[in-house]
């Protein structure tokens, strides 16, 4: 009964060894790997910036600048993140990651900039489900919709005009799928409005010069 007892004993002292080797193991391709990740992760955040916000705007480290949205964005949920882009010290845009809850297929994710004074800089859709050869449409992989967002103005006055232009604006939908673009522009103007209206406005300079 004893020598059971001790080859069990030993067993489980062999057992335990074994999984603690493991779990060792098993930490340190972890923590390798999740550097890999979040490095890959930075890198590909890095890019989708620089296509709504050219380098020639800002000298700052802007990845070091985006921040989960405070108050009073942050009793929005669908404001994600807000990116400060700055030159000699001087605020020159703001760039943000924003999702359409409306699309016809579910949330549309986007990116996008503008200066303190309403310009867009650019935008781009970063995640969307929606119908293919329709709405994905206003995916730059598909056609150049995209595009006309940049260096549109967003004022006080002109509000309305960000819009489709079957609501009376000044933005094409795609034939046989309204509801996806217009998802898309309502939602960058709400988000653009609120970030305008709230963050700071001084201290700008003009096309990043």
């Amino acid at each position: 009964m004893q020598k059971i007892i001790k080859i069990t004993g030993k067993n489980a002292l062999i057992l335990a060894a074994v999984a603690l080797v493991c779990a060792a193991v098993s930490a340190v391709i972890y923590y390798q790997t999740e550097k890999q990740i979040q490095a890959q992760i930075q890198a590909h955040k890095q890019q989708l910036l620089g296509q709504v916000l050219p380098q020639n705007w800002y000298d700052n480290d802007l990845l070091a600048t985006c921040h989960a949205p405070q108050a009073p964005f942050n009793q929005d949920p669908n404001l994600k993140e807000i990116c400060v882009a700055k030159k000699n010290g001087k605020i020159t845009a703001y760039a943000f990651e924003t999702v359409a809850p409306n699309g016809y297929a579910g949330p549309i994710h986007m990116i996008a900039a503008i200066t303190p004074q309403g310009e867009m800089l650019g935008m781009r859709v970063t995640e969307q489900h929606e119908t293919p050869g329709l709405g994905d449409k206003v995916e730059m992989k598909n056609t150049s919709w995209a595009e006309s967002f940049t260096h549109k103005f967003l004022r006080k006055d002109n509000l309305n005009q960000w819009a489709v232009k079957k609501d009376g604006g000044m933005f094409d939908q795609f034939t046989g799928a309204t509801i996806t673009p217009r998802a898309v522009v309502n939602q960058v103007k709400d988000s653009s409005w609120k970030l305008l209206q709230h963050l700071p406005q001084q201290n700008v300079t003009e096309n990043g010069q």
